[in-house]
């Protein structure tokens, strides 16, 4: 069932600008390290455009720059974006309440921050449909594609090394991220366990397999406290 759009319908677009602001200095980072990396400002956009995922793409530029061979390549980005697989089964029960042959094309593009926002208004807002979700991932994946573009044709122009800090910006976006959907003491005790237990397990678990465990064990201690929660 599609729900009819109302004055009160969740908006994509407005949603979006916060991805928009933290996708423009992710973006041009990403833009400048491709092209610093020898790669050419069309090497560069490709990835925005066919793969679009700012960790994996940053983690390509890097290990094809050093000679990696692709299997490895293949693997490495495999582990790191098994986190989708999550972000997926949670948003799958919203899903169910638009038409199936949306599905394919949103799939693709689900990340970090797309998520984090739209899971945080369906649980708040229940008027929306596929609408929202094409506004707010189009409206991330344009801010993407274009700040990459900028990124990749300043960074030509850089010399090598040159290094303008722009390392900061991934973190901070998650950080911001995180915020946002931080409310009352039991997300907090989920949140700071779970850092703590991913950065104890990224000493023990090759690759950043310490998210995945981190993130399902905090998820379940979660649903446990909510389950006595809601029995005692």
């Amino acid at each position: 069932m599609i729900v009819n759009e109302t004055k009160n319908s969740i908006n994509g677009i407005k949603s979006s600008f916060p991805i928009v602001l933290g996708y423009l200095p992710i973006g041009f980072a990403y833009g400048i390290l491709g092209t610093k990396s020898g790669f050419s400002i069309l090497q560069v956009v490709a990835l925005s455009l066919f793969v679009y995922a700012g960790s994996a793409q940053f983690i390509a530029i890097s290990l094809l720059s050093s000679g990696t061979d692709i299997i490895t390549l293949i693997m490495t980005i495999f582990i790191v974006n098994l986190r989708h697989f999550l972000y997926s089964t949670s948003l799958s029960q919203y899903m169910k309440r638009i038409n199936r042959k949306h599905i394919p094309i949103l799939s693709f593009f689900i990340t970090d921050e797309t998520y984090a926002v739209s899971i945080t208004d369906l649980k708040e807002n229940n008027e929306y449909n596929e609408k929202y979700f094409y506004q707010l991932f189009f409206m991330s994946y344009t801010t993407w594609v274009i700040s990459s573009f900028i990124g990749a044709m300043f960074g030509s122009f850089l010399n090598g090394s040159v290094n303008i800090g722009l390392d900061f910006a991934l973190p901070a976006m998650y950080i911001a991220l995180l915020l946002m959907q931080i409310s009352g003491y039991r997300k907090v005790f989920i949140s700071i366990f779970s850092g703590l237990l991913s950065i104890s397990l990224m000493y023990i678990l090759p690759g950043n397999i310490n998210v995945i465990v981190s993130a399902v064990i905090g998820a379940g201690i979660g649903g446990l406290i909510d389950i006595w929660t809601k029995n005692s």
